[in-house]
């Protein structure tokens, strides 16, 4: 999160007073619409998902978008400040919203949803807030405010270390994915090809869901383009680290099927996120010469 902040401009924040529409459209579908998508899908597919599953789309719709959501952005010839300003809005909503976000529709799943099923993670999941809150400070928020406190007090030095942070959040990510797959290879391999489906199923209808409602608030596409990019590119390295802390999530629970669809999630959206962009560039380009 370090490489992150460093790269966030106080300015960035200002996006709320120059369009607070568009921030507000796409804030609410951050926190709002994407966890109603999620717990929408998981009623619909039903029994061919398992708990440990609908739980892990839980946790993805319950953090903040991805940064890398900003370079997508770009390349998809959106508003790329708009999608920074959402980036960084989120990233801070996060400290409260993530614990708040997965209680909330973790116990609307577990009351209304899943209450026949015989599965350890139901009954012995019991998430504290604020022990979750704490942990997301740590993770974003401490991080965020050193970034960005020496964004303004060392401007030169920032800009050196830019991209070698960069480089090595990627990679600090990459080594995160490695584990959690790691610690729940046995799960991911028998269920593969349904954690494929799943996650392939539930990207798609969050950004055709973050497009939808942009829309219905009559946005420009540039601005629609952003926050359909913003809401299907989470910090599923969010929801993995929360995972691996044996205080939050004991050892003894069985959170394979979590941690195997936050994690492909992370490697998915890469690749669905450079897809929509690039086909969404060339749209524009063919739009252009037209």
């Amino acid at each position: 999160m370090f490489g992150v902040a460093i790269g966030i401009d106080p300015s960035d924040f200002k996006m709320v007073i120059k369009k607070p529409k568009a921030v507000l459209v796409g804030l609410s579908g951050q926190w709002l619409i994407l966890p109603f998508l999620t717990i929408l899908l998981i009623a619909l597919m039903g029994s061919y998902i398992s708990t440990g599953m609908a739980m892990g789309m839980i946790l993805v719709a319950s953090c903040p978008g991805g940064n890398i959501s900003n370079f997508m952005v770009h390349h998809a010839k959106g508003n790329t400040a708009l999608s920074v300003s959402l980036t960084a809005f989120s990233t801070v909503g996060s400290i409260i919203l993530t614990p708040l976000t997965f209680l909330f529709w973790g116990t609307i799943y577990t009351s209304w949803i899943a209450t026949d099923a015989e599965n350890p993670l139901l009954r012995e999941l019991s998430i504290n807030p604020i022990e979750v809150g704490t942990a997301v400070f740590l993770l974003l928020g401490l991080p965020l405010l050193l970034g960005m406190g020496l964004r303004r007090i060392a401007p030169h030095l920032v800009s050196r270390l830019h991209t070698p942070m960069r480089w090595a959040s990627i990679l600090a990510f990459l080594a995160i994915i490695i584990v959690a797959f790691s610690k729940n290879l046995e799960s991911f391999l028998a269920y593969i090809h349904l954690i494929f489906a799943i996650v392939l199923i539930h990207n798609a209808a969050v950004y055709l869901g973050g497009y939808t409602w942009s829309r219905a608030f009559k946005l420009k596409r540039r601005e629609r383009r952003s926050i359909a990019i913003e809401m299907g590119i989470q910090n599923s390295g969010l929801g993995l680290v929360l995972l691996l802390n044996p205080t939050i999530f004991p050892l003894e629970l069985p959170i394979g099927g979590m941690a195997a669809i936050t994690a492909w999630w992370g490697i998915w959206h890469m690749v669905s996120g450079l897809s929509i962009s690039s086909y969404w560039r060339m749209r524009t380009q063919t739009d252009a010469h037209e």
